[in-house]
């Protein structure tokens, strides 16, 4: 539990036992514990160096307060995170100075391999300080999204996620909830009817860029530092990004959820889904599949839809659902 602070197993056992047994000695510990009596020295002489644990002139010890040792060294490990923070852009200031007239070989790096590119695809998200963004197309080669462990941890950072979903990706199983669960948590998503390939940025310093397989049968990448090439994606995804129509998804569909009812002050969270899949360019039977309806239901929903906007195709019922605010804009 205490390992993330630098104590050792032992470390953290003997602490624990001294907390209800001040002025121990090391070999009672030792017995109850079952530790050699030479890792319980050395652990009683670490614990002392760090003040979690204070010694008497007759080799007594005795467990310093936990609200007053342990809150010390978090905060000295805390503040050490924050040094190690400045470091790191004063070192991404030279790295990107350095890489000024570099050469080809210094600003891209070919990545080859499931493995590598999902080791590089997690690396370039833990890196980004301010935002992630990223093409999402199918098939989902190194990594689905639901398996993206660097994602909520980024955010938790506070990192910006915007990510543009090839029209397609919206028909494969289990993206919709996917969807949900990353819009919840502040991820910003749109789609585009056809996207030229795979990309995640991060910030305007990393770039991964997948490629064609390999002769040898292999998935490729390349990975970008600050360049020309790298400035190329950043403006490509903002085109993109501009013209591309938002994604707006809450909660779980399903045809038992509540949701299904018939409501006549408005569109249900069921009703606001559909909207955006259509809107988004899926088919009815897809949309149905991807929401856990039937088609009956689909329909249905719909054609309460056109008749609370008073319109009468679907045309009409798209552009009044934005007018009024069912769903975003482009």
């Amino acid at each position: 539990m205490l390992d993330v602070l630098g104590l050792e197993s032992d470390d953290e056992r003997v602490y624990r036992a001294l907390l209800g047994r001040p002025d121990s000695t090391a070999m009672p510990l030792s017995d109850l514990l079952a530790l050699p009596r030479a890792h319980v020295d050395q652990a009683l002489a670490r614990l002392v160096g760090w003040g979690l644990v204070t010694r008497s002139s007759d080799e007594r010890f005795t467990a310093a307060p936990p609200a007053m040792a342990l809150g010390a060294l978090i905060t000295q490990r805390r503040d050490g995170l924050r040094m190690a923070e400045r470091a790191l852009v004063t070192f991404a200031e030279e790295h990107r100075a350095a890489m000024t007239g570099s050469s080809i070989s210094d600003l891209i790096e070919v990545v080859t391999g499931v493995d590598a590119i999902r080791h590089r695809f997690l690396q370039v998200q833990q890196a980004a300080r301010t935002q992630v963004r990223s093409f999402i197309t199918a098939p989902f080669v190194a990594l689905p999204p639901d398996e993206n462990t660097a994602e909520p941890m980024a955010l938790g950072r506070g990192v910006h996620f915007r990510a543009v979903l090839d029209r397609a990706v919206l028909a494969e199983p289990g993206i919709i909830d996917d969807a949900i669960t990353s819009l919840s948590s502040g991820v910003e998503l749109r789609v585009a009817d056809q996207l030229p390939m795979k990309l995640v940025l991060a910030d305007a310093e990393l770039g991964l860029v997948p490629l064609a397989v390999t002769p040898a049968g292999e998935p490729g990448a390349v990975l970008l530092h600050g360049s020309g090439l790298l400035d190329a994606m950043d403006a490509l995804f903002e085109t993109v990004w501009r013209t591309a129509q938002p994604l707006e998804l809450s909660g779980t569909g399903g045809e038992a959820a509540p949701t299904v009812e018939l409501r006549d002050g408005g569109p249900t969270d069921l009703d606001r889904k559909i909207l955006a899949l259509l809107l988004a360019g899926l088919t009815d039977p897809i949309a149905a599949t991807q929401l856990g309806l039937s088609p009956r239901t689909l329909h249905r929903r719909l054609r309460h839809l056109m008749d609370m906007a008073g319109v009468r195709t679907r045309m009409q019922l798209g552009g009044h659902a934005v007018r009024h605010g069912w769903v975003k804009p482009h």
